[in-house]
């Protein structure tokens, strides 16, 4: 008359109520109310949902207060989804490569013409040119670049890049260039006098890089004209001005690019 005995079997074990993760559009019922809706949100710790004309009701997230397809289920916020970490950036603006070691330098080489070249190169391309395993090497000048190029002995496989200061169309500059010919040799550069005229007089501090009469040395009329003692305390603030592509004039980056490209074809 008591029915079947309530100690009977294991009756230690209970029931677990399986967790779903709320993922929007999942479709559920609430058990208390019958109220059946898609997953449209949170608010306040509740679970939003919409039914199919539109109407929406908060309901909170108790153990087995949901029917998933006529099975009793404990509703659980999905978990958050990390934003994916930004891709950084070399100053040159190349996607940067993690852990990566420079390689041992290679054959082929980017000449340009003094250390402050060199050292502006550095900033700005110094990341990939050390993943290519490139070196830049500073000349003295390009006075006598036909002979540097023939000591060098370029080849396929041993490539030279030349980075030339001034280099526009009737310039001492353009001429010496027209006299290297080696195919295994490119030759490229900007219009701009000095390097330091490559980098953007705004970042710098002045609306326009100074205009120095002819026969007087640049730098030196520069450092004259914005009130600077030497030329090396201005080199500091030009060079402290720069810590991207961004920073140097168009020409200066196009020609750079074109050589990196040459030089690990």
């Amino acid at each position: 008359m008591y029915g079947e005995d309530v100690l009977a079997g294991d009756w230690r074990r209970r029931k677990v109520t399986p967790e779903v993760a709320a993922e929007p559009d999942l479709v559920v019922e609430d058990a208390g109310s019958g109220f059946c809706g898609a997953v449209v949100g949170f608010e306040l710790g509740a679970v939003v949902l919409e039914d199919r004309h539109g109407k929406r009701r908060n309901f909170p997230l108790t153990p087995a207060a949901f029917l998933l397809d006529g099975r009793p289920v404990t509703l659980v916020r999905p978990a958050a989804v990390r934003a994916p970490a930004p891709r950084r950036v070399t100053a040159s603006g190349s996607i940067a490569v993690g852990d990566v070691k420079a390689q041992v330098a290679k054959a082929s080489r980017i000449w340009v013409e003094g250390i402050h070249d060199a050292a502006l190169v550095e900033r700005i391309w110094g990341d990939d040119l050390r993943i290519e395993g490139i070196v830049v090497e500073p000349l003295d000048g390009i006075d006598d670049l036909s002979a540097a190029v023939a000591a060098f002995r370029p080849g396929p496989s041993r490539r030279l890049g030349v980075l030339v200061d001034h280099l526009v169309p009737g310039s001492k500059e353009s001429r010496i260039v027209a006299r290297v010919t080696d195919p295994d040799v490119l030759v490229t550069g900007h219009p701009y006098v000095d390097v330091w005229q490559a980098v953007k007089p705004e970042r710098v501090g002045l609306r326009a890089w100074p205009v120095i009469p002819p026969g007087r040395p640049w730098k030196e009329g520069v450092c004259a004209a914005v009130g600077v003692r030497e030329p090396a305390d201005m080199w500091r603030r030009v060079l402290a001005s720069v810590s991207s592509y961004k920073d140097v004039e168009t020409p200066l980056v196009n020609s750079m690019e074109r050589l990196i490209d040459f030089v690990t074809e």
